[in-house]
């Protein structure tokens, strides 16, 4: 028996035990009109009891599931931080001529609020990216990467990914720059002019990745205190940062 037949002989008895309910009812007071004024009560209350129930549980439900995707997509976000990400933006926040002039705008705290990390966010969407290729061991950083192609692609795979396009743009700005530096037999002997166009490359990546790279750090701040400390002191762009908990940490 399928599941939408065991759902029809559910019903079928339902409506089968009230009947013989009411015959029963019937049976031992022999009281039609009170049965009746009751029924038609209750099937003409039946409609707004479907409506409440159907508003209420549906977002109850909905809340739940909303709530289990987030934290789902918030662990493979994690997972590729611990595996990739972190890693990745230290090296090419490295390569970043501009940064030392704002680094301790990077650096935060578990004092901050919404308004700080809103704040960062905004600077984010004006900071000029730059990426110097020189300061990059173009070879290592290749290597690298291709060492966590099989992760990666495991991550495209879920399908949890379809609801978190910046993450999907990410993954495939991390691929298409992975794809340019593989074709290249040599990178150690790069002309200025493809230079350039691997470090535009790059610096694709590089926007994208800090800017979520500063949603994981606030989603962990606000649900996971102890997940968010150890990503404070892992900090990529805090030069400062240890994972080794001091007295003054």
């Amino acid at each position: 028996m399928n599941t939408r037949s065991k759902y029809i002989l559910f019903g079928f008895s339902l409506v089968l035990a009230s009947a013989i309910i009411h015959l029963m009812h019937y049976f031992i007071f022999h009281d039609l009109h009170h049965i009746s004024i009751y029924l038609i009560g209750r099937i003409a209350f039946v409609p707004i009891e479907v409506l409440l129930a159907s508003l209420i549980i549906h977002h109850f439900l909905e809340r739940i599931e909303k709530k289990h995707r987030a934290e789902k997509l918030n662990l493979i976000i994690g997972s590729f931080f611990s595996e990739v990400g972190t890693n990745l933006l230290a090296v090419i926040s490295d390569a970043d001529p501009h940064l030392d002039k704002v680094r301790e705008k990077f650096v935060i705290k578990d004092v901050w609020s919404e308004n700080e990390f809103a704040d960062l966010r905004i600077f984010l969407g004006t900071y000029n990216y730059g990426v110097d290729v020189s300061k990059i061991d173009l070879f290592q950083f290749s290597s690298s990467l291709v060492e966590k192609r099989e992760f990666m692609v495991s991550l495209l795979q879920n399908p949890v990914m379809f609801e978190h396009e910046s993450f999907t743009e990410l993954l495939r700005a991390v691929f298409h720059m992975m794809e340019e530096l593989e074709y290249r037999e040599d990178l150690s002997a790069l002309p200025i002019s493809d230079q350039m166009h691997l470090s535009g490359d790059i610096k694709r990546v590089y926007s994208v990745l800090t800017r979520e790279w500063l949603g994981y750090m606030q989603y962990q701040k606000a649900n996971y205190p102890f997940l968010f400390s150890l990503a404070m002191r892992t900090n990529p762009f805090d030069k400062d940062a240890s994972v080794i908990i001091t007295n003054h940490s």
